[in-house]
């Protein structure tokens, strides 16, 4: 792959999740987030972007969301559970996406608040059409996804290098 070729990053915040008592890390998705899972899956799919590899979160909601979602999408890319993405700050994720290897061209990565709508904002230099606007507007309410483009390589990313293309979230 040419590093002239646009990167293309999916920031996407895991579904609705249902409140049992168990510790944070297990709590599963509500019914409402297993069928925004699915919306979003199907949005996902519409962005036309192929996703080389998926970063996904540990917690039981974020690999809930990703299953149900990646069942929509016409190719399944390759995912890597990483432990680090659960409650990371927006640096601690620019951290793990600068890891990835240059071959990868396009990632989606499944996170939380925070982190992921932090994450938009500090990676956004630039933005195309009302995404912005949007994505201020609505928060970054559960099964919502930013999608940011970008220039260069992995370990090149950081705050301002990115533009935003698009942003969607259920109630969109």
């Amino acid at each position: 792959m040419s590093s002239a070729e646009p990167r293309r990053i999916v920031l996407f915040r895991h579904a609705k999740a249902d409140w049992p008592q168990v510790p944070d890390h297990e709590r599963p998705l509500a019914d409402r987030g297993r069928q925004d899972a699915a919306a979003a899956g199907l949005k996902l799919a519409e962005t036309g972007v192929a996703f080389d590899l998926a970063l996904c979160s540990t917690a039981v909601r974020t690999r809930e969301t990703w299953k149900l979602a990646v069942q929509e999408l016409p190719h399944r890319p390759k995912t890597v559970y990483e432990e680090r993405l659960y409650d990371a700050s927006p640096g601690e994720l620019i951290a793990v996406l600068n890891e990835t290897a240059d071959d990868v061209r396009n990632v989606v990565l499944i996170g939380h608040n925070p982190g992921i709508q932090g994450l938009a904002d500090v990676l956004s230099g630039a933005t195309e059409g009302d995404a912005r606007e949007r994505m201020s507007r609505r928060g970054f309410p559960a099964a919502a996804f930013a999608v940011l483009s970008f220039d260069g390589s992995w370990k090149a990313l950081e705050p301002g290098t990115a533009t935003l293309l698009d942003y969607w979230a259920p109630s969109e």
